[in-house]
């Protein structure tokens, strides 16, 4: 299982056309706008205006998403999360409001309208908070 990591974008909310971009720089890995944009103008039924990759990818770096690196003439652009970490970072979010509902009742009557499929990975998920906590008693 990755770890919550240390770093933390600014703002965690992206809009659609953030995360569309975001994804296509972790794809790239690393991008100029031109690269962006014209991996969106792939698709024969879009149309984006290039200043609008350049304000999304701006937008993105002062959110703490991205890094901008200038390469003689040309601005490069890296995410500072892996996808994977980002991920991390949402889902702890999410069961942090979900925790937050704090009434016990609540949380277990929504575990009960779990399928069998989800009902065995909240087992997993127990199986292994489990073993952590014996790990830290250890130490």
């Amino acid at each position: 299982m990755a770890p919550l990591p240390d770093y933390r974008p600014k703002q965690m909310s992206v809009g659609p056309l953030e995360a569309e971009i975001l994804n296509i720089i972790w794809e790239l890995g690393s991008a100029t706008v031109k690269d962006v944009h014209d991996r969106i103008l792939s698709d024969p039924n879009r149309e984006l205006a290039y200043t609008s990759v350049t304000t999304v990818l701006r937008r993105l770096t002062d959110k703490g998403w991205l890094i901008c690196n200038k390469q003689g003439r040309a601005f490069y652009w890296q995410a500072k999360l892996t996808k994977q970490q980002a991920q991390v970072i949402k889902a702890h979010d999410k069961l942090q409001q979900f925790l937050a509902v704090g009434n016990p009742d609540v949380i277990a009557a929504f575990a009960d309208s779990l399928d069998a499929a989800a009902s065995d990975q909240l087992e997993a998920i127990a199986q292994r908070i489990q073993a952590a906590r014996q790990a830290r008693e250890e130490q």
